[in-house]
């Protein structure tokens, strides 16, 4: 069956960096599009990033542009998100998901906590 895994989040100083990877399985990981998303409490669900299956297209939302840089190893099945520049503001679990029909978003990781503060 599908599964993602995230790790790396953690507590960080604001300005400071994290990578977060997501180690997928259960499916030809190359084939498809991965996404990272992450909700805040008390809001929704929201877009962070993602990446299609060639590596050579990436969506960022606005919040994150300049700071974040999603990236995929076909071979090791595994998505990142290097964050950069952390605010307080990106406090929030983060999810990666698998997008493989339409462009729905089909499968979730469990979430990695990331908290920025000083």
């Amino acid at each position: 069956q599908v599964q993602l895994v995230e790790s790396g989040g953690g507590l960080v100083q604001p300005g400071g960096s994290l990578r977060l990877s997501c180690a997928a399985s259960g499916f030809t990981f190359s084939l498809y599009r991965m996404g990272w998303f992450r909700q805040a409490p008390g809001k929704e669900r929201e877009f962070v990033a993602a990446i299609r299956w060639s590596s050579v297209t990436t969506f960022y939302a606005d919040s994150v542009k300049g700071r974040f840089t999603i990236s995929r190893d076909n071979a090791k099945s595994t998505v990142y998100l290097q964050m950069n520049s952390l605010k307080p503001e990106d406090t929030a679990v983060y999810y990666c998901a698998v997008g493989m029909y339409g462009r729905s978003w089909d499968y979730w990781g469990q979430g990695t906590q990331v908290t920025v503060s000083s």
